[in-house]
């Protein structure tokens, strides 16, 4: 009989709903999953594109997991603030097998001090600032370190479910999941800084200037205080 293997999503207000639910889906099917999507409280929370979330478990009553995923999304300097939802990702990280992220939610693991001296991947316009807490950005779709696996942004959370499937049960299980839920994808070329046009680079980075900057500012000082 297969364990069960305890999975919990923090589900925090205004995350990416895609960074959550596109892992969620693919680690569903994981022989033993057993999935949770864990909050202060069980009210829904509202999610970047307005597709309300509803939590399953509170922080307060989580058990041990054996896995947290931090999913990401734009407002998360707020989340890297907050003094509970940090302790809670610290007291989970000791006893769990895997500690994880998608996107921005690296930057949440390292603001709770549990990056540092790992490789990590996160979003690609936010990845440089990793360093600011003694992570090494890597940018890549899906980075092993030890028991650290993070993902790049986004859709790369998909592809960073199946990584974990693999790790845990072998590449068939991870194949055989990626058959059942007819994972193949075609999209266009340039999904990356690297390999997308480079007048759509100026016109994706021009478009979320001022977002970003505003960010960067807000976990520059987060990093500040921390080292003060």
């Amino acid at each position: 009989m297969t364990q069960p293997y305890r999975i919990g999503f923090l589900l925090w207000p205004g995350l990416t709903q895609l960074d959550m639910t596109g892992p969620a889906q693919v680690l569903s099917r994981m022989p033993g999953a057993e999935l949770h999507f864990v909050w202060k409280s069980l009210e829904p929370q509202p999610s970047d594109c307005g597709l309300p979330l509803v939590p399953t478990m509170r922080m307060s009553h989580c058990p041990q997991l054996d896995m947290i995923c931090v999913p990401g999304g734009a407002p998360v300097a707020p989340i890297m603030r907050d003094a509970e939802v940090l302790d809670w990702l610290r007291k989970q990280a000791a006893g769990a097998k895997l500690v994880t992220s998608v996107c921005t939610g690296s930057l949440i693991l390292a603001a709770a001090g549990l990056l540092e001296g790992y490789k990590a991947g996160c979003y690609w316009a936010s990845g440089h600032q990793l360093p600011l807490f003694g992570a090494e950005f890597v940018a890549e779709r899906t980075v092993i370190d030890r028991d650290r696996i993070t993902a790049g942004g986004v859709t790369s959370g998909i592809d960073f479910a199946f990584r974990v499937i693999e790790h845990l049960h072998g590449r068939d299980m991870a194949e055989a999941v990626q058959l059942a839920l007819e994972y193949d994808p075609a999209p266009l070329a340039g999904g990356t800084p690297a390999t997308a046009r480079p007048e759509i680079v100026e016109r994706v980075r021009a478009m979320m200037a001022a977002r970003i900057a505003q960010r960067e500012a807000e976990i520059a000082d987060i990093a500040a205080h921390r080292h003060a």
